[in-house]
């Protein structure tokens, strides 16, 4: 187990869901759409980009509690590092959508403390299955939200080029988190388990598209 006291994990996790659903979100990289100049957009096509990016920080929000809920169970501080440097690069993503959603005059999902407490315990339950499994479920985690990502940019409005900046971004920093996840030793997890996760991210998907 993680010489770090569990006292200790439990005060970081603590922190974590309330600079994630309480705090205005910071990241430590500008934005990939901070350069660029806000697109002429229709009403429609505002509405339509700010109900995806909502998505996707929803999606977000379940990363950091995910992230959190497995670095309390790790076994050893090298896996416990390797969350926590993945779920810093992960509050960026939170920023940058936070920010868009704001610039599209759009707002979050109503359900972030819904995912938030959900991932946090599907966090806590992959990462007492042990490192190695833990570590699989990020790396399948990462490969679900990079097709998920894919599947936005194709529906986002041609014209939106600053929030097809930042998931451009987001997708390239999740395909290095699985492909990192599983040079960490992260197992292959069974093709049943990955039916659960993929039909428990299309309900957080379909319900904050509206929610």
């Amino acid at each position: 187990m993680s010489a770090t006291s569990l006292q200790d994990r439990l005060l970081i996790a603590a922190d974590q869901a309330l600079r994630a659903l309480a705090a205005p979100p910071a990241a430590s990289r500008p934005s990939p759409a901070a350069a660029l100049d806000e697109p002429e957009l229709t009403a429609e096509e505002r509405e339509q980009s700010a109900a995806l990016m909502r998505v996707n920080h929803a999606g977000e929000i379940a990363a950091q509690a995910l992230y959190s809920g497995q670095a309390i169970m790790a076994r050893t501080d090298a896996t416990r590092a390797h969350l926590l440097e993945a779920a810093a690069e992960e509050e960026d993503h939170l920023a940058w959508c936070a920010g868009r959603i704001d610039e599209l005059g759009g707002r979050k999902s109503l359900l972030d403390p819904v995912w938030y407490a959900g991932s946090f315990a599907l966090g806590v339950l992959a990462g007492a299955a042990g490192d190695d499994k833990s570590l699989g479920f990020i790396a399948e985690t990462e490969d679900q939200v990079e097709a998920h990502i894919d599947d936005h940019l194709g529906r986002l409005p041609d014209a939106d080029t600053k929030s097809r900046a930042i998931l451009d971004q987001m997708a390239s920093d999740e395909a290095r988190h699985g492909k990192s996840a599983r040079l960490q030793g992260g197992t292959e997890l069974p093709r049943s388990v990955k039916s659960v996760m993929a039909a428990g991210g299309e309900i957080l998907r379909k319900t904050a598209l509206k929610l």
